[in-house]
């Protein structure tokens, strides 16, 4: 069914690096949602009017605050389309994760609103009125929201996206809540035992949980998360895979939005080649990885030495005597100037960003300590730096 959508209402549907394809997948997912929600809102509606219930009360109101959130990220999905203007030079992309946290904050507060509901229902209990086919009902409510999260799951992670992932994260929430409500209905139906209010409650909890973790999600990428090993890797490949490159570091990437990156990379050369010859590498590399990425990147250059015996050979024991404290660190931008009692060494150190002060300044100074073993003569300058990939990404 999925495929079927996708082929017959998504023109290109295959070109998903296009705004357009994007913002029609999302308008898919968000019609589709409505419709579903809407359609069991209704029918668990008069099923809980019926029944007196509480837990198929906060289930149908629960499919509701969902219907309003698939047209809030409709809304969503079409401002993330609009191109950059001169308030918004990158663009409107994190406008879908706005309209995300706005879903999550919704789903929250329904969920709030019938936890007070089940408490009351608790303190006095009032009598369902069970109907067998209240329950088949509710069992095919179970079956449309199950595929309704498969469905967005799918389109979700094939674009990247967080709305779709976070409706998917709710729709599994309500497979478990209805689930929950027909246990109660069924075992009402057996004991003769009201525990309705109960399992609203924890029905109501689930629902707000639901929500906490789809806000935690969005607000990731809001706030600014580290970068995605993928893309990291993928930059870093392609720009070191270009003659006249001898390494890279300093990789930065800022998300605007699904599919709106910008960074920004330092570019290793050797210190001895035309300037203008490199400078031709570093333009290529940024409008290929505009092409071939969909990444706007800004590429620095830094020149390198590469036939100083000594100071390459220095250069090797300063990065194996950093590996011997801690695998995890690395240097760069190294230089050294020699004088007739001292020898500096000047180079940038790169940490993990978990790592506290106590940390940095154990790692420094033991590397400080082990090169004047070495060489007493070496004096280290160094500038410390954190990785922008998080401790347990790296």
């Amino acid at each position: 069914m999925t495929e079927f959508l996708v082929k017959h209402f998504i023109k290109d549907y295959e070109d998903i690096e296009k705004v357009s394809v994007r913002t029609a997948y999302g308008v898919l997912s968000s019609i589709v949602g409505i419709l579903c929600n809407l359609f069991l809102f209704l029918l668990k509606g008069v099923i809980g009017f019926m029944m007196n219930s509480v837990s198929v009360m906060a289930d149908a109101f629960n499919n509701l605050s969902d219907a309003g959130s698939s047209i809030i990220s409709f809304v969503g999905v079409k401002v993330a389309q609009k191109p950059a203007d001169k308030d918004h030079p990158f663009g409107h992309g994190r406008a879908e994760y706005v309209s995300a946290l706005i879903v999550s904050f919704l789903v929250i507060q329904v969920g709030f609103t019938f936890f007070k509901d089940a408490i009351g229902k608790m303190k006095s209990p009032e009598e369902l009125n069970f109907q067998f086919v209240s329950v088949i009902i509710l069992l095919l409510s179970v079956g449309v929201k199950l595929w309704l999260g498969i469905f967005n799951r799918k389109l979700g992670k094939k674009i990247d996206s967080k709305v779709m992932l976070a409706v998917f994260t709710d729709s599994m929430g309500d497979v478990i809540t209805t689930a929950a409500t027909i246990f109660s209905i069924i075992f009402y139906a057996i004991t003769d035992i009201n525990i309705d209010g109960i399992v609203g409650a924890g029905v109501s909890l689930v629902v707000m949980w639901a929500g906490v973790e789809i806000a935690r999600d969005t607000l990731e990428p809001l706030i600014g998360s580290g970068i995605d090993p993928e893309l990291y890797n993928k930059i870093k490949e392609m720009v070191e895979s270009y003659d006249g490159i001898i390494g890279t570091h300093d990789l930065i990437v800022h998300n605007y939005g699904p599919n709106r990156s910008m960074a920004s990379i330092h570019a290793e050369v050797p210190n001895n080649a035309d300037i203008e010859h490199s400078h031709e590498i570093i333009d290529k590399i940024e409008r290929d990885a505009q092409e071939k990425l969909g990444v706007f990147l800004v590429a620095h250059m830094d020149p390198v030495e590469t036939k100083n015996t000594e100071i390459l050979k220095t250069k090797s024991q300063v990065h194996i005597t950093l590996l011997s404290i801690d695998k995890k660190c690395s240097i760069h931008d190294f230089r050294m100037v020699e004088g007739k009692h001292q020898v500096n060494l000047v180079f940038d150190m790169v940490v993990p960003v978990t790592y506290t002060e106590q940390q940095r300044e154990y790692v420094k100074n033991e590397l400080i300590r082990k090169l004047k073993e070495i060489d007493p003569r070496y004096e280290c300058v160094i500038t410390m730096e954190h990785s922008f990939l998080s401790d347990q990404k790296e």
